[in-house]
């Protein structure tokens, strides 16, 4: 099996598994969990891809909640209900719990959308665990 490490548009580290079986090939991302992640090359992208829509400007997201997914600081600010980011605890962190939906289907998030995907909240996941730094 050949394994390559690809970095696509800055927001996910993927190992990709090409298996040749029958003629046809098939590739098995996987995530790599434990790699340093960077606010700004890895979350933010990942924020203003899945999130700005509606938490940017004068999107729904932040009329509702208050919550500006646009920059760090915003982030960082919570919304005008709480913190949404605890650095080192992304257990408690209501950011993950939005984007895991362990929370009642009418405030999961991306709203109305399809979930992310597990790499891409492991990625988030990571960045809290790690401290939530703006790097």
């Amino acid at each position: 099996m050949k394994k390559r490490h690809l970095t696509i548009a800055g927001l996910a580290f993927l190992s990709i598994g090409v298996i040749a079986a029958g003629g046809m090939l098939t590739a098995a991302p996987v995530c790599a969990a434990d790699e340093q992640v960077s606010f700004k090359e890895d979350i933010l992208p990942l924020l203003k891809w899945r999130c700005a829509g509606c938490h940017e400007g004068s999107g729904a997201g932040i009329e509702k909640s208050g919550l500006d997914l646009s920059s760090y600081a915003g982030v960082m600010r919570g919304t005008k209900f709480g913190r949404m980011v605890i650095p080192g605890d992304p257990d408690s962190s209501n950011l993950m719990r939005l984007l895991d939906w362990r929370v009642s289907p009418e405030i999961r998030m991306p709203h109305g959308k399809k979930q992310l995907s597990s790499c891409d909240r492991n990625s988030i996941r990571s960045w809290i665990r790690q401290g939530a730094k703006d790097n």
